[in-house]
């Protein structure tokens, strides 16, 4: 708890903004992990753009002395982060109570920012960089500084809109509106490229807001452990007889920096060996100091060594090998080490700007050949690619299930001229994630990745929020239908254990798999609980983009659309606009994401539950569309999970009427246009 100086010192600061005083210059925290440098694509003009661009932030009389720093920040990092105005009180998700507001819930959404900031939860906390190499909450301190301050002032008649991180001002609204709307990254389509980001980025007027960092929705490499779980699980499922164990099994893949640090966490659940690799030392030891993974090895021999030995025991552990995943695939295929899963969750939405670390560079070297030298990094990063594809063909030749994890790492490698296409040289010839597992087992049927933060910051809160979910998923199982009965039975147990596998870190928060009438009905035992004093403060639900409606994403979350359809962005759109008006506390929309710039559109929100009557109506209006409209999306794409859901949900729901597809015999289109090259 903070004391009564440190509480009016932080609260004074917030409500001040932009200091009245010009604050000493500050030094970067050694302690931190840093942002890569990034290009250098702006001409002397558009630099001189930038520095004006970010001045205008500051009053006139201090553009003299921050021009030059600001300038000086352009050229060495190649952006500006204006880290003299980084707060000096410390990062972290406080207690709601602890907020200066006019409105719980606006300090509810300054609660989850700066969860989003904290540096146990950042990846690079310094650049306002959550995960994945450049998703940001904020281009820049200023602007942090500002939507807090607005946030402070904030009344439940007012909405404040937010730019690509830039806070655009408090306007009149409503007590039913959002209290804040935020867009990351809307370009217009033509200008919407990797250099684009990189130029405009730099100019500070858009950012990549990733999927859950600019929309203040990031719980932590916990947001993705379920899910990562799941796949695992399922993926296991496939490859091994029924009721053949997991330990001894293998799982190799890599990346411990933003989300992918969960991987090593999930394997453990699991029950396998999770091999990860890591070029980042830093990123690897702040995972294994968390407990995400078990143990770290630098070697490449100490690695073979010790794999062979978990084999031989059966084990289950997670080991992290910090360097490169080429070379792990190559030497596993030399010393003839069985693999039964392999995938990897790199960045490769970001290729050339360090989301992917290149075979036979040191983590140093890399970073800095992309700046001096981004063409020569860019044939380094294909050559690596395809010898990392190279190898993994080769390991299922001997029978592993290999996945794309929806992280470009395909759609890239493709790219690079890798051999990743199948014989009909359009399809690649492995799945994604979600044709073969999330997409048909979860997200036609409407589960995808709810979540929630107790405000109050106290672990007992969590605990009563995890026992009146898993009362509410074991009642609902009682009378599921066969179709989700695995999905239930793996979301029990995933709740029934989530304590005991300490997943918290930053906020007290929580995620599982649900479907709408899972989500609503844990709501709505929250929502009382919350009026009865049994949760002691406000509870905000959310969930990651990644989900069932959300995300328009060819190459992941729409993957398994197959109407011609998974190219386009209005379910998104529909859903961040319908969930605005339906109770949303704040709502995001944003290019960008998991797969890269301009390869998706993907919406949030969030709500804040108070115990109330309105948050009750609220909840259940929201929650309702915000998971319907993407089944109703697959169930017109003839998804037969979908049709089974959506069907199911209009025989219980009267105001429900959603357009199903009448079936098409494949006969009825024999014919229909003949092969010109047919005799």
């Amino acid at each position: 708890m903070a004391t009564l100086t440190e509480l009016n010192e932080f609260q004074s600061a917030i409500l001040q903004g932009i200091p009245h005083k010009l604050p000493p210059g500050k030094g970067l925290n050694d302690q931190l992990s840093h942002a890569p440098n990034r290009k250098d694509l702006l001409t002397i003009a558009e630099k001189k753009l930038a520095v004006r661009n970010a001045l205008r932030y500051f009053p006139k009389e201090w553009h003299g002395e921050l021009g030059q720093e600001f300038a000086e920040e352009l050229k060495r990092y190649g952006r500006i982060y204006m880290y003299r105005f980084k707060p000096t009180y410390p990062m972290f998700a406080r207690p709601i109570n602890e907020y200066p507001a006019r409105c719980k819930e606006a300090a509810a959404i300054m609660l989850m920012i700066q969860n989003n900031l904290d540096p146990a939860v950042a990846q690079h906390p310094e650049e306002l960089i959550t995960y994945g190499g450049n998703g940001a909450v904020f281009q820049n301190w200023a602007q942090y500084l500002l939507t807090m301050k607005y946030l402070a002032r904030m009344t439940d008649e007012q909405t404040l809109h937010i730019y690509s991180g830039h806070p655009m001002g408090l306007f009149p609204s409503g007590k039913n509106a959002p209290r804040v709307v935020v867009t990351n990254g809307m370009m217009i389509p033509n200008y919407s490229k990797p250099d684009d980001w990189e130029r405009y980025n730099a100019l500070g007027v858009t950012q990549y807001g990733q999927m859950t960092a600019g929309s203040y929705m990031y719980i932590g490499p916990q947001g993705i452990v379920h899910g990562t779980t799941i796949t695992v699980m399922n993926a296991f499922r496939k490859v091994l007889a029924k009721g053949s164990k997991t330990e001894g099994k293998i799982f190799v893949t890599s990346g411990l920096g933003g989300m992918s640090g969960a991987q090593p966490k999930a394997g453990n659940i699991v029950g396998c060996i999770t091999i990860c690799a890591e070029v980042n030392a830093a990123a690897a030891e702040k995972r294994h100091k968390q407990g995400w993974v078990d143990e770290l090895i630098q070697d490449l021999d100490v690695l073979v060594k010790r794999t062979r030995n978990a084999i031989a025991k059966e084990e289950t552990v997670s080991l992290a090998y910090v360097g490169n995943v080429v070379d792990v695939w190559e030497r596993f295929w030399e010393e003839e080490i069985p693999i039964q899963l392999g995938s990897d969750q790199t960045s490769l939405h970001n290729p050339w700007a360090g989301g992917y670390y290149p075979a036979g560079l040191s983590y140093e070297e890399a970073n800095a050949m992309m700046v001096a030298d981004p063409e020569l990094f860019r044939k380094k990063v294909q050559e690596s690619l395809r010898r990392q594809v190279a190898a993994i063909n080769k390991h299922t030749t001997r029978g592993m299930y290999f996945f794309d994890y929806g992280n470009a790492f395909l759609l890239e490698a493709s790219r690079a001229g890798a051999e990743v296409y199948a014989e009909n040289g359009v399809d690649f010839r492995y799945s994604s994630y979600v044709q073969d597992i999330l997409g048909p087992m979860c997200f036609d049927y409407g589960f995808g990745p709810f979540r929630w933060v107790c405000t109050s910051g106290k672990p007992e809160d969590l605990s009563v929020t995890d026992q009146l979910a898993q009362n509410v998923l074991s009642s609902l199982y009682e009378e599921a239908p066969g179709e989700i009965g695995q999905q239930m039975a793996d979301n029990i147990k995933w709740i029934a254990e989530a304590e005991k596998n300490q997943l918290v870190v930053g906020s007290q928060a929580r995620i599982l798999y649900a479907d709408a009438e899972g989500r609503i009905k844990i709501a709505e035992a929250f929502n009382k609980a919350i009026s009865e004093g049994k949760i002691t403060a406000p509870v905000v639900l959310g969930r990651d983009h990644h989900d069932v409606s959300g995300t328009d994403s060819p190459f992941r979350e729409t993957s398994n659309i197959y109407d011609g359809s998974k190219f386009t962005a209005d379910m998104a759109i529909h859903n961040v606009i319908g969930d605005s008006f339906r109770g949303a506390t704040w709502v995001s929309i944003h290019n960008g994401g998991g797969v890269g710039w301009g390869e998706v559109i993907n919406g949030g929100f969030g709500l804040v539950l108070d115990g109330s009557e309105q948050a009750l109506s609220k909840l259940r209006n929201m929650l309702f569309f915000d998971v319907n409209n993407g089944v109703s999306r697959r169930s017109w794409a003839r998804n037969d999970e979908a049709l089974f859901a959506i069907r199911r949900e209009m025989e219980r729901s009267p105001g429900l009427v959603v357009t199903l597809p009448n079936l098409v015999e494949e006969e009825s289109l024999q014919n229909l246009f003949p092969d010109k090259h047919q005799s």
